[in-house]
């Protein structure tokens, strides 16, 4: 006899999400409230400023406050930027002053990075301690002795320093602690296998570091990128310090002399929106550059450990 099978139809049972309490409910509508409360305290400074661009003075100092602008002052734009050279200004932000900080930075950065993370050798460790000390001393503590030791070296004749960018980007080249701290927790992640393989076939310590680590460290790279153009492109104490000349004037100081400018020949009814107006487009783009890097931005902050 051959054995038949029998099978039983097994009765499906229905699967139940978690059960809704109202203690839950009421826990998550505080929770969103409280977040949508937070983002909403965040934006309002922003919109405050793009909103009193579009005014004229009566409407910013009304009473209550004017939250919508009726009229729109659509060319209070175009006019505050054409009240100073602010092209000039942009130029000297974007190509004196953010890109060559920006790319000094990253290039020295990812080098000490990479002798802290990878090549091993006496006192690396202490040295990189000392390196992350750093980190606690603030520019303010460092700004008047920094002024003195640049003066000194231009009396010596090494160099043309006061009155340049100089001051702040030959520094540098000399990597950020920061960003130092953060490349070697990056490539602390990768495998060690690929840099042994490499050295295998005979590459060099820098070869491994510019055809194996940077490659996959792009995530890190820019957050490295967008923290430095952003930290330079609103830079003000750097340049109020060191420059001395309008015509080298980054946007920070420009609108510091449009304040005073329009303080001195009397637009008072316009003083206020046109600082918002250039203020509103010198903040533009690093929140467009954020918007279309923020995926990457984000995958470099989780990845390096930075997690708030």
């Amino acid at each position: 006899m051959t054995p038949v099978a029998t099978t039983s139809a097994a009765p499906r049972v229905a699967r139940r999400g978690p059960r809704v309490t109202p203690a839950g409910l009421a826990a998550g509508f505080a929770k969103y409230a409280v977040l949508i409360a937070l983002a909403a305290s965040y934006a309002f400074p922003l919109y405050w400023m793009i909103s009193s661009a579009l005014k004229d003075d009566p409407q910013v100092y009304r009473i209550p406050p004017v939250l919508v602008p009726n009229p729109a002052f659509w060319n209070n734009f175009l006019d505050a930027w054409r009240s100073d050279n602010f092209t000039l200004y942009t130029f000297n932000s974007v190509f004196r002053y953010a890109l060559p900080s920006t790319v000094f930075t990253m290039v020295s950065s990812a080098l000490v990075a990479y002798g802290f993370a990878r090549v091993r050798w006496p006192g690396r460790n202490a040295l990189f301690a000392l390196c992350v000390a750093t980190m606690m001393i603030p520019y303010t503590v460092t700004m008047v002795p920094l002024f003195i030791i640049f003066r000194r070296l231009e009396e010596a004749g090494i160099g043309k320093w006061i009155g340049t960018y100089n001051p702040m980007i030959i520094p540098a080249l000399f990597g950020n602690a920061f960003f130092i701290f953060m490349l070697r927790q990056f490539f602390m992640t990768l495998p060690e296998e690929l840099s042994d393989a490499a050295r295998v076939d005979g590459a060099s310590e820098l070869g491994i570091l510019l055809r194996i680590i940077l490659p996959l460290s792009k995530p890190a790279l820019a957050v490295v990128a967008l923290f430095q153009f952003m930290g330079t492109w609103g830079d003000y104490l750097g340049p109020l310090i060191y420059i001395n000349k309008y015509t080298m004037f980054p946007l920070a100081l420009g609108i510091q002399k449009l304040r005073q400018m329009l303080s001195q020949v009397g637009m008072a009814p316009k003083a206020y929106p046109y600082l918002m107006a250039v203020s509103t487009l010198a903040a533009a783009p690093i929140i467009i550059l954020f918007f279309f890097a923020q995926r990457t931005f984000i995958e470099g902050i989780s990845l390096t450990g930075l997690k708030g």
